[in-house]
């Protein structure tokens, strides 16, 4: 289905089943962060998912490419942002399987009610309000900074809307793992999995993706190093892979 673009808007095509999305570089465009979310997540069969701060879509977008998840559900506080998803919902011709909500995370167990999904998703802001120069942009500031949530916010309403034994999925940076693990087992999600992303082999890790599980018992696996590049410009096999490329 074909849909209305806006002044700025462009349409980038995800390399997943022919999907495509609706982007504004005058908002916060997606990167790798929410592609390797998407290949880290497990949704299984006849699961339902709600991704917390969907920004325009594309996690909820990607999962449904790469999952045989039943049901995507996505909050997002940004108007504009929302509408943009919805309308590459659209685009794709996915609107039985996904749904937009507009709406606050620090109001999600209130929007959705307590134990209502299998997987929470999120690629939350990574800095602090206080933290790091914020774009002058308030759409990219709100995505990138912790100005209309918190971390603890993202953990404490993932908690709630998790079933018993559903899973939580998080991209963040490594500098906070401390505060997002003790974070997690406060709330009652079990870390149970984690794994690093190097931008090169010699470097050190600039992201992190951890999963947990709400009520699960202590142990954490910790995965092997996802390295992205094999040289300046040059992707690694398993990038590739997670791309779909």
């Amino acid at each position: 289905m074909e849909v209305k673009l806006k002044s700025g808007e462009r349409i980038v095509d995800l390399e997943r089943n022919g999907y495509r999305i609706i982007q504004d570089r005058k908002r916060f465009c997606f990167g790798m962060d929410a592609v390797l979310l998407s290949g880290f997540a497990n949704v299984k069969k006849g699961e339902t998912v709600l991704d917390l701060g969907t920004g325009t879509g594309i996690i909820p977008i990607l999962l449904e490419a790469k999952t045989p998840g039943k049901h995507f559900s996505a909050l997002e506080i940004q108007k504009e942002s929302a509408e943009m998803a919805r309308r590459s919902v659209m685009l794709n011709g996915l609107e039985e399987k996904i749904d937009i909500i507009d709406g606050d995370i620090k109001e999600a167990s209130k929007i959705f009610g307590g134990s209502a999904f299998n997987v929470v998703t999120t690629n939350p802001p990574y800095m602090t309000e206080k933290h790091g120069l914020q774009n002058p942009e308030e759409p990219k500031a709100i995505a990138r900074h912790e100005i209309k949530c918190t971390l603890e916010d993202i953990i404490r309403e993932s908690a709630k809307v998790l079933m018993p034994g559903g899973r939580f999925y998080m991209v963040h940076r490594p500098r906070r793992l401390v505060e997002i693990i003790s974070l997690m087992k406060t709330y009652g999600i079990e870390p149970k999995r984690m794994r690093l992303v190097h931008p090169f082999v010699n470097r050190e890790a600039n992201m992190v993706l951890i999963e947990g599980l709400r009520g699960g018992n202590s142990m954490m696996k910790v995965e092997p190093p996802l390295i992205v590049y094999k040289e300046n410009g040059v992707y690694t096999d398993e990038i590739h892979d997670i791309y779909g490329f």
